[in-house]
Parts: C-alpha cells; structure tokens; sequence
C-alpha cells in the first residue's frame, strides 16, 4: 500500500489513503465493539437456553420412566391405589401443560411449570416410599431396573437445574451491569431478563430411591 501511494498521481494517493483510513477505523471499530462484549448478550442467551432444553429433556426422561413403574408398583401394590392415582394425575398435569416459546421469560408460566414439577417430585417420592413395604416388589429385577434409571435420572435433573440457574445467572448480570446492559438496550432492545429456579429446600432435593 505505501509503494502504491509514492508511485500514484496525487488524486489516486487521496484515494487510496481515504480507504486506508476508512479501513482502519472500521477495523478498529470492529475491535472496540468485540472488547466491549457485543456478541455477549446473544452468546449467554443461547448458553442458557441450551441449559433449558437439557432441563425439559431430563423431566421429560422422567415421565417416560413413570407409567412403567406405576404398573410393576401396582402388580405387588394394588392396595396403594390412592398414592398410584397421585402419581399417575401429577405426571398428567406436568405433561400436558402447553409450554409457551418464552417461557423462561414468562414469570406465571414459568412459575406453573416448576410447581407442576415439584408436585411430581412429591408424588413419586411418596410412592417410592410406600414401595419399601413390600418386600417382593423389592427384589423385582424389573422394579430394580426402573429404580436404577429414576435414581440416574433424578441426578441428571439436578445438575440440569444447577446449570440453567448458573447460565441464567450469567445472561441476566450480563444484561444488568455495565457495559451488557447499555449493549442490550442499543443493539438487543428485545433482551429480557430470565426465570430462574427457586424452591423450597424439600424440593431442592432428588426423591430418595435407594432401598
């Protein structure tokens, strides 16, 4: 570039170093806005929605274990018919909810759902429960076989909640502090702030599922 300037004629040297100089800024603009964490707001919002979808797909592994284990319960259980209802009714409640896109920017729906969860947890933990009086369901390799998978399952379900509530920690103090939230309201004005997870201890903790 600076031979072209030294060799070209006067008009073509103001040229060539307007687009150098254009080129340099623009350059250095690019630079400015990368060191300031423009892309942030976008790279947090898909961190902690990713984090979210592990969260349903690990609810939803838990449905899918549940009708399996009502019915192997209730073939040495029957007289348990009551907590087996319960059961079957909260994983009905907590499945059929239509889910809105924006969920975890949707307070009431989200607060419905996670409530919807725990009513679950609660029955399920009841049932696993009222399980350790019969020693024959006890020792069924079909019954040990869910137990294993729901004991896994429950584990996972943990360690999805406490990685949506770390990405959901960091997008919203991205968008509450200096300089993400002067990013937000001028390059991602749709930006908001997300539901997170907040029980009481009972519920914090997985169903006890060893016998």
């Amino acid at each position: 570039m600076t031979a072209a300037l030294l060799t070209a004629p006067v008009s073509a040297r103001q040229t060539l170093f307007r687009r150098s100089l254009r080129l340099a800024l623009v350059s250095g603009f690019a630079a400015l806005l990368s060191a300031c964490g423009v892309n942030d707001v976008p790279r947090l919002d898909e961190a902690a929605n990713a984090a979210w979808a592990e969260v349903q797909n690990q609810y939803q592994r838990r449905a899918d274990l549940i009708p399996n284990l009502v019915e192997t319960v209730r073939g040495y259980a029957r007289q348990e018919q009551e907590t087996l209802t319960r059961v079957i009714e909260a994983r009905a409640k907590a499945t059929q909810m239509q889910l809105p896109a924006n969920i975890t920017k949707n307070p009431e729906a989200f607060r419905q759902f996670q409530e919807n969860q725990a009513q679950l947890s609660s029955a399920l933990a009841r049932l696993l429960v009222v399980s350790e009086a019969y020693p024959d369901l006890k020792s069924n390799q079909n019954f040990l076989s869910l137990q294993s998978q729901l004991e896994g399952t429950e584990n996972r379900i943990t360690v999805a909640r406490r990685d949506y509530i770390l990405a959901v920690q960091a997008y919203n103090t991205n968008l509450r502090t200096f300089p993400g939230s002067i990013i937000a309201k001028i390059i991602y004005p749709d930006a908001q702030v997300k539901q997170t997870f907040a029980t009481s201890e009972p519920n914090q903790n997985a169903p006890r599922v060893q016998f």
